[in-house]
């Protein structure tokens, strides 16, 4: 196996999109049992001259979806938050009937979008955070 430099690897990230390099830092702190926290502000830092700030912006990845109310239209709401979960009639129920609750946690920017449309439309009072 030919070992990359550096410079190498970081030209490589710099054509991943966010989504491909959040799963790389997942498998990588799998694999070797780390937390690549504190690595974070190096990779922004480490990125493409002119592309830092629009890095920085970005730079949170993960959104957390709470449903803060189930509306008027509750069965609805249970119908969208089992297709936007793995959740049972019962956990579904639970969790609108228990709301505040969060529905999606550590979700990247599109998908908390989706479930908060989806939400909205089925009369849910939603909160992106």
């Amino acid at each position: 196996m030919v070992a990359l430099t550096q410079d190498e690897l970081l030209a490589e990230f710099e054509n991943m999109t966010l989504i491909q390099l959040s799963e790389f830092v997942k498998a990588f702190e799998e694999k070797f049992d780390v937390t690549a926290a504190a690595a974070a502000p190096v990779v922004v830092a480490g990125g493409a001259a002119g592309g830092a700030a629009a890095e920085a912006a970005e730079e949170k990845d993960e959104f957390d979806v709470i449903l803060t109310g189930a509306g008027d239209k509750k069965i609805q709401v249970i119908k969208v938050v089992r297709e936007l979960t793995s959740l049972g009639l019962k956990e579904a129920k639970d969790l609108v009937d228990g709301a505040p609750k969060p529905v999606l946690e550590k979700v990247n920017k599109e998908a908390a979008d989706k479930a908060k449309e989806s939400l909205e439309g089925a009369g849910a009072s939603v909160e992106v955070k």
